[in-house]
């Protein structure tokens, strides 16, 4: 299938399809210039007509789920808004957390000043994360959380706010992509070479989502493998990192 390399067809029946998205793909035409490649707009091409149900920043890999026909998008809307589906998430966040469970409840709110951003606010909307520790390393952990409510940026908000922003965020970190040389001892390039990130966009990957089927009512659950930037963010981790 074309475009294979931005986006994997999961699953997909005559009421929604499942995609495991590339990072680097826009979720859905961009605001200002709708020819830029996007999710949507390359599904369409291959199914027709889609409903957009939620949405990935563009820098965030895994697994997401479009309707097919207003009946399928209403009833996941409804699943959505009624928090019956499970959406986790598995992020590497700068340093190491102590606990291995706890709840980040910060309400959110878009910043006046930039609508692009969100920031912790008491005015803002009530925002729900769970927080589990999968793997710790000297400098960052490795977490899973399951998005109770689902906030424009909410994980790297939240991370951020209680002092372990993604390890890769240049919004709400500090970084724009990490390096071999940000770990080992002794890192030598030769002379002339030039280093190339690990990774260098958000250390965010949509790892599963869990809902009722919007016709059958079947329980289903789709998981999307760590893309190779991840999983190499994660080996080159415990190699020089524990």
């Amino acid at each position: 299938m074309k475009h294979n390399k931005l986006f994997n067809v999961v699953f997909y029946d005559e009421d929604i399809i499942v995609v495991d998205k590339a990072a680097g793909v826009l979720s859905i035409p961009d605001r200002y210039d709708k020819n830029i490649p996007n999710l949507r707009m390359l599904l369409e091409e291959k199914f027709g007509r889609i409903w957009v149900v939620h949405r990935l920043d563009k820098e965030t890999s895994g697994i997401m789920v479009f309707a097919r026909n207003p009946e399928s998008h209403k009833e996941l809307n409804t699943q959505f808004e009624e928090q019956t589906v499970e959406k986790i998430y598995h992020a590497v966040v700068s340093g190491w957390l102590a606990q291995d469970e706890f709840e980040i409840d910060i309400p959110l709110l878009t910043d006046p000043s930039n609508k692009g951003r969100t920031i912790p606010s008491a005015r803002g909307k009530e925002a729900l994360t769970k927080v589990r520790v999968l793997e710790r390393f000297s400098i960052a952990t490795l977490i899973e959380c399951n998005l109770v409510t689902g906030r424009h940026h909410q994980i790297r908000v939240h991370c951020a706010t209680v002092g372990n922003p993604l390890l890769v965020d240049e919004i709400y970190g500090t970084s724009s992509s990490f390096y071999l040389s940000h770990i080992k001892r002794r890192y030598n390039l030769k002379k002339g070479d030039e280093e190339k990130p690990i990774i260098d966009r958000l250390t965010l990957h949509s790892y599963s989502i869990v809902f009722s089927h919007p016709k059958t009512k079947d329980k289903l659950e789709f998981i999307a493998p760590y893309p190779k930037d991840f999983a190499a963010l994660i080996n080159v981790l415990r190699k020089y990192s524990k």
